[in-house]
């Protein structure tokens, strides 16, 4: 308020002046076109020439937007078409969340034409158009991503999950591998690079990725564990027999520790013919932690040595009198022996603790090798009468 009062003084100030001014002014104007003559006061000739000069530019200043016209229409429109690209973009995301998939592909084609970051628009289009198992639009859309060279790395990713979505794991992993030969190891890579390595049955990918995602804690113990045991299993039937020992000991010693890894070592062992290392490793691991899993192989072990693992076994067995997995065991132990009456009693305190199909199989074979065939009958017909 104070600044407008003081420019109205300083206008009515200079409107005093000027008044003042004129009145005092006694110059005159002589303008002579023959055969004319005008005479003006220099006052109205000062006012005349002020006024004609504001005609003019108001005059030169209307032509001018008329002829500018046609391009400030063509900004307006462009204005627009942009504000609308903006509102189709805006839309196009939350429509894809929302679910509403056939009306975000809509607004992603109305944001890609309308300019408005096009690659973004392309890639909601893409995830769309797969969410709604439009396998040829996607491809579409992924193609027309592709001319968008500052969205690559958002390309590569969104093509490598739309791949592993449909099982095409090799391709997928293609994507993955040029990701990263750009130095693109983030976690959401290795996540893709993980799913498309199991489906592969790329176990050694799979256990390098998995200790990866481990070291840059993206998987807890718990998350990495199953997945670890998986390549593992799937490792151990494709190693030579002859590398296995090297492959044991290629692994860190926490995967050593597992207990299901140690039994698909086992069991591998087992099935070279290399018992006296399946022992060695069953005996190693139940002195960590007791596993009745790996009873079933401990028994399969060859009988040079049964009777040291029947001692070993009988040592356990006062601190777990009720595991059915251990007696089996030594009654299987026993059998091999020729032990029939410490087979038949422990063969009989597992099937008391655990009734099961295998017992009453094993307790049959052991009456039939002794000639009680009303015994095996009977246990045989349990056996199949079990569910």
């Amino acid at each position: 308020m104070v600044r407008l009062l003081l420019w109205l003084l300083g206008l009515f100030a200079l409107a005093v002046g000027l008044v003042t001014g004129a009145r005092h002014n006694d110059g005159f104007v002589l303008i002579q076109v023959a055969p004319w003559r005008i005479e003006l006061s220099l006052n109205l000739f000062i006012v005349t020439l002020l006024l004609g000069v504001a005609a003019l530019y108001t005059l030169f200043h209307f032509i001018d937007g008329l002829m500018r016209m046609p391009a400030r229409a063509a900004r307006y429109r462009a204005r627009q078409k942009r504000r609308r690209a903006v509102a189709a973009l805006r839309d196009a995301a939350r429509l894809y969340f929302e679910g509403r998939y056939g009306h975000a592909q809509r607004s992603a084609r109305e944001a890609a034409d309308g300019g408005e970051s096009p690659g973004l628009a392309t890639l909601i289009g893409a995830r769309a158009a797969h969410a709604m198992r439009e396998t040829a639009r996607t491809d579409e859309w992924l193609h027309e991503a592709s001319r968008h060279e500052e969205l690559r790395v958002a390309r590569l990713m969104t093509e490598a999950d739309i791949l592993s979505d449909r099982r095409e794991y090799a391709e997928a992993l293609e994507r993955i591998d040029t990701l990263q030969s750009g130095g693109q190891r983030h976690v959401a890579a290795l996540r893709l690079a993980m799913r498309a390595r199991r489906g592969l049955g790329d176990w050694a990918g799979l256990l390098r990725v998995v200790r990866l995602l481990q070291k840059h804690r993206a998987l807890t113990p718990e998350q990495a564990a199953p997945v670890r045991r998986q390549a593992h299993l799937g490792a151990l039937h494709d190693v030579d027999p002859g590398a296995l020992e090297a492959y044991w000991k290629a692994l860190p010693a926490a995967e050593r520790e597992d207990a299901q890894v140690v039994r698909a070592m086992c069991d591998a062992l087992v099935h070279a013919g290399q018992h006296a290392q399946a022992r060695k490793l069953i005996e190693a691991q139940i002195e960590r932690a007791w596993e009745p899993s790996l009873m079933p192989l401990y028994a399969q072990c060859d009988g040079s040595d049964a009777l040291a693992r029947i001692a070993r076994a009988e040592a356990w067995l006062r601190d777990h009198q009720d595991d059915a997995e251990l007696l089996l065991a030594l009654g299987r132990l026993c059998r091999v022996q020729q032990l029939w009456g410490k087979a038949q009693s422990y063969l009989e305190a597992a099937l008391a603790v655990q009734p099961s199909r295998v017992v009453h199989v094993e307790l049959a074979l052991l009456a039939e090798h002794l000639q009680r065939s009303d015994e095996a009958q009977a246990h045989f017909r349990a056996a199949a009468l079990m569910k």
